[in-house]
């Protein structure tokens, strides 16, 4: 583990027509480490996920992965040097079985062709690295049934085997328990602690506060934009600005 971040945002800001989206947003996540983001509908999650992922370009600041600057970098580049994200609906191919879905994520990553087509051959390595990420996420006795027919969280659990399947160390998590059954989330979540103990480095974002508070190391708040505060989950359940901001806001 080195001194610099894994992932570091560095006065971030967008700004849409005459509207502020974000300002000067400062984040810095260490190696290995599992930071949960969490805020009110229209904070600004998702556009902080998607400036992060290459999805927009911020009008102020930079992001840098691994210490290389990155923001204007576009998405499948990112992909390439180690950053990973699931979305917030779903987007696996659901007629598809669960193995080939994994498999043009490993196809795509190990520079073949993509075509699920492909007849895969016994021993073929993007079949091999396929079957072993569905196992990791608890769905290898699904392998051959069609995505469309799987619960939500086990398409979840499908999605991030995908995003394995790329082999990322930086792994953006977009409200995975969003849409899933209560009796999936124990599942998934443990999903999620394995992917972190694996040693990659997680940004979550997740309204299900129970969730986040048994997952991550550390809590960013943001507000209308801006970050309010960044510390342990305790701490930051027991901050009396946070409790302020979020009197009668659901976060």
């Amino acid at each position: 583990m080195t001194d610099r971040p894994a992932l570091a945002l560095e006065g971030i800001g967008l700004r849409i027509g005459g509207a502020t989206i974000l300002k000067d947003v400062d984040l810095a996540v260490a190696e290995h480490e599992m930071l949960g983001v969490i805020g009110p509908n229209g904070a600004g999650k998702t556009t902080l996920f998607n400036i992060v992922s290459g999805v927009h370009t911020p009008t102020s600041g930079r992001v840098l992965l691994e210490g290389e600057d990155v923001t204007t970098m576009p998405i499948h580049r990112r992909a390439r040097v180690g950053l990973g994200r699931t979305f917030q609906t779903s987007s696996v191919f659901p007629g598809l079985t669960s193995l080939e879905n994994v498999r043009m994520a490993a196809q795509a990553r190990l520079g073949k062709a993509t075509s699920p087509f492909t007849f895969p051959r016994a021993g073929d390595e993007a079949t091999t690295v396929a079957r072993g990420h569905l196992e990791e996420v608890d769905l290898g006795h699904h392998a051959d049934a069609q995505a469309g027919v799987l619960s939500h969280g086990d398409k979840r659990k499908l999605e991030i085997a995908m995003l394995l399947a790329t082999e990322p160390r930086v792994v953006l998590l977009d409200e995975p328990m969003a849409g899933v059954g209560s009796g999936d989330v124990p599942g998934l979540v443990e999903v999620i602690r394995r992917l972190h103990r694996s040693g990659r480095t997680v940004l979550l974002v997740e309204h299900h506060m129970e969730v986040v508070l048994g997952l991550v190391d550390r809590v960013a708040v943001l507000h209308h934009g801006e970050v309010l505060a960044v510390d342990t989950p305790e701490a930051i359940m027991a901050n009396p600005t946070v409790q302020s901001a979020y009197l009668g806001e659901s976060v």
